[in-house]
């Protein structure tokens, strides 16, 4: 039986507004292997950068990067026959990238998001569902708040979980 196609993606923001992203993050899985992956630095539509703490970026980082409407289309095909999003804590990523397709005029992936915070509290039943402690549990490499690290975790979330489901499938 193959695994499941999917994407995960992860933004990271310079700040609260939800058009600020200024990293991404994409991780292909085909079959249930990842076999394709993107990290872009994208440029704000502005200067500010309340987040530098947390993902260590800064305007410097992102001036000569592309804005989103430039690097998103280059992204879009990796999402050809995913059957979901996968991200973690996928509300924000949704709200990141709906904000961003809006800003630069580009349509909103049609694909639905999985949450692999929701999915970990099912799978697992873990004392905290954040990225680091899943990744602790599941002893998944993680460089946090990097785009690419998170979302290559988010995507090995999904296929440690899908194991873990056919496995009970298999015992029954």
């Amino acid at each position: 039986m193959s695994g499941p196609s999917f994407v995960a993606i992860d933004f990271e923001t310079s700040h609260t507004l939800p058009d600020s992203a200024c990293s991404i993050g994409v991780v292909r899985v085909q079959d249930g292997v990842i076999v394709e992956r993107r990290v872009e630095l994208i440029r704000p539509p502005r200067r500010s950068f309340m987040f530098t703490e947390v993902h260590g970026l800064t305007w410097n980082d992102v001036a000569g990067a592309k804005p989103f409407a430039e690097v998103w289309p280059s992204l879009v095909p990796m999402l050809e026959g995913a059957t979901f999003l996968a991200a973690h804590n996928s509300g924000f990523d949704r709200r990141v990238l709906r904000a961003c397709c809006e800003a630069a005029g580009l349509p909103m992936p049609s694909q639905p998001f999985q949450c692999t915070v929701q999915l970990s509290r099912k799978t697992w039943r873990l004392h905290s569902n954040n990225l680091a402690a899943v990744c602790r549990h599941l002893q998944i490499p993680l460089q946090h708040h990097e785009a690419g690290s998170d979302a290559e975790a988010c995507a090995r979330i999904v296929l440690a979980a899908h194991e873990v489901a056919q496995q009970a499938d298999r015992t029954r």
